[in-house]
């Protein structure tokens, strides 16, 4: 049985074919004598025919034989002799987030420990193309959608996309578009403002999407002078570091319910960092879940109180790994307000000044070097803005791991071995952990269930008895909580952490 997830979870899994899960666990099929992925495509087996193994060599030792659609010896295993596919998987994963905007793919490499000839043979097996075929693709279809959804001159769409030079972005958009550039600009040209200091990106999603409960979830946590919520749009600045020169700006996320689309604004200050900008809204708004997969399994929650539960719930990613993280050390044993106004004194004595288009939007927030560079004791720094001793030792010690990097928060991060990293910190419990890993990296099955709020919805319930009904939302008990944080919202106003 699989250490992370009971078998309704898996089978839960299996039936959404839910990415996320690619590689923790396989699944026996007893009618076929065939193993498989979650994410393979074939035929949904019987819950009743199916079996759940740790590995592909434990599914194997049970009799069974690989798939040979999926390819189990593929998949991002846990085991070392899925080792290959993980590291593939990763290197995919990275490549999405920013398309190696100031990195070469052996550099990529590097970063993962193997050769740039091991990686190409891997990433060929896993995904059928090259490591550079694949990051082509990526910022062709990047550099696609700014040609056609914005002003942006045809030098800056190339040079945000990735590329490095105008004229190779020429020769691969027409040898693989079969189409020049200015041609399809002048094909959509629908009248946008090319002197406008910023511009504005469509992500779609799959309907439905519970946007008014996701902004107010946001808007309720957000950070003054960093973040705010108005005119039905979550607005925030920017800080991203490229190399040694850093990057300040800000954006704007609207909804378009007609197009299932959100609509991105971005400021123009932000065009160098432009894919790792689209990577992290596309995480802070969860666009890419499947949500009526998600409702099928935590429906149940309606059994509990009507309406707990609604098709379209979204999982409140975040735009700064560093910045959630502090968060959640704020909000240890305090009300959301309260760690609001903490994190705003926080910026305010050691964030950076910004213009901005908004009067609400001031500063950037201070990032993990800005912390690691403080003079110590860091008592005596942050604890005249209100921040206890343990939490000011516990967002140093954070800081100071992220800037050696001996923890990473990004959605290709390992999940577990950053959970356990996190773990070992000072001042990092259960909640706090489990928070980071809900909201930071993504991972749909965590579930902070020492929470306070969390308690309080479900009142009379022992720890024990708590978790036992958790496990009937497995895999994405991460959204269950979100659900139960927001029916405190409806009840009586007042969010609560732990």
């Amino acid at each position: 049985m699989n250490r992370i997830l009971p078998a309704k979870a898996c089978y839960a899994a299996l039936s959404a074919h839910d990415t996320r899960f690619d590689g923790r666990f396989f699944v026996g099929v007893s009618s076929t004598g065939i193993y498989c992925r979650p994410i393979c495509r074939v035929k949904r087996p019987r819950a009743e025919n199916c079996s759940y193994y740790i590995s592909a060599a434990a599914a194997e030792a049970a009799g069974y034989r690989p798939c040979l659609k999926c390819r189990p010896e593929l998949a991002p295993g846990l085991a070392p002799v899925d080792m290959t596919g993980r590291i593939a998987r990763k290197a995919a994963a990275m490549i999405e987030e920013d398309c190696l905007s100031d990195s070469s793919i052996a550099q990529l490499a590097d970063s993962l420990g193997v050769t740039d000839r091991h990686l190409r043979r891997i990433f060929s097996a896993e995904y059928g193309v090259s490591p550079v075929q694949y990051l082509q693709t990526r910022r062709l279809l990047l550099a696609k959608q700014l040609l056609t959804d914005t002003a942006l001159s045809i030098t800056d769409v190339a040079f945000s996309a990735g590329f490095g030079s105008l004229r190779r972005f020429n020769d691969l958009f027409k040898k693989r578009y079969k189409l020049n550039p200015r041609e399809l600009r002048k094909s959509t040209d629908t009248g946008r403002d090319k002197n406008s200091n910023a511009f504005s990106l469509l992500l779609g999603y799959r309907p439905p999407y519970e946007w008014d409960t996701l902004l107010s979830f946001l808007s309720k946590r957000g950070i003054p002078g960093v973040e705010h919520v108005s005119d039905n749009a979550y607005h925030r600045t920017v800080i991203i570091k490229k190399g040694k020169t850093v990057y300040r700006g800000w954006i704007s996320v609207s909804h378009v319910e007609k197009k299932t689309a959100l609509s991105v604004t971005i400021s123009c200050s932000l065009l160098p960092v432009l894919p790792k900008v689209v990577s992290r809204v596309r995480l802070l708004f969860d666009v890419n879940s499947d949500p009526l997969g998600i409702y099928e399994k935590i429906k149940t929650m309606n059994k509990i109180s009507p309406g707990l539960s609604a098709p379209g719930i979204r999982l409140p990613g975040c735009f700064d790994p560093f910045e959630m993280g502090v968060r959640a050390v704020l909000g240890q044993q305090i009300t959301v307000k309260a760690a609001s106004t903490l994190a705003s004194r926080l910026v305010l004595a050691l964030g950076t000044k910004i213009d901005t288009p908004f009067e609400f939007l001031t500063h950037t927030f201070p990032a993990a070097e800005d912390i690691a560079r403080l003079s110590l004791p860091i008592e005596n720094q942050l604890g005249p803005l209100g921040i206890t001793s343990a939490r000011s030792r516990s967002i140093f010690a954070l800081a100071e791991a992220m800037v050696n990097r001996s923890i990473t928060l990004s959605q290709s991060s390992e999940i577990e071995s950053e959970m356990q990293k996190l773990q070992a910190l000072p001042g990092f419990g259960t909640w706090t952990v489990n928070y980071i890993a809900m909201r930071a990296l993504a991972w749909p099955d965590a579930f902070p269930h020492t929470d306070y709020g969390i308690k309080k919805a479900l009142p009379g319930m022992k720890e024990t008895e708590l978790l036992k009904l958790a496990d009937t939302w497995r895999p994405w008990r991460a959204y269950a909580a979100i659900n139960l944080w927001n029916s405190l919202e409806h009840k009586d106003g007042k969010g609560v952490e732990q």
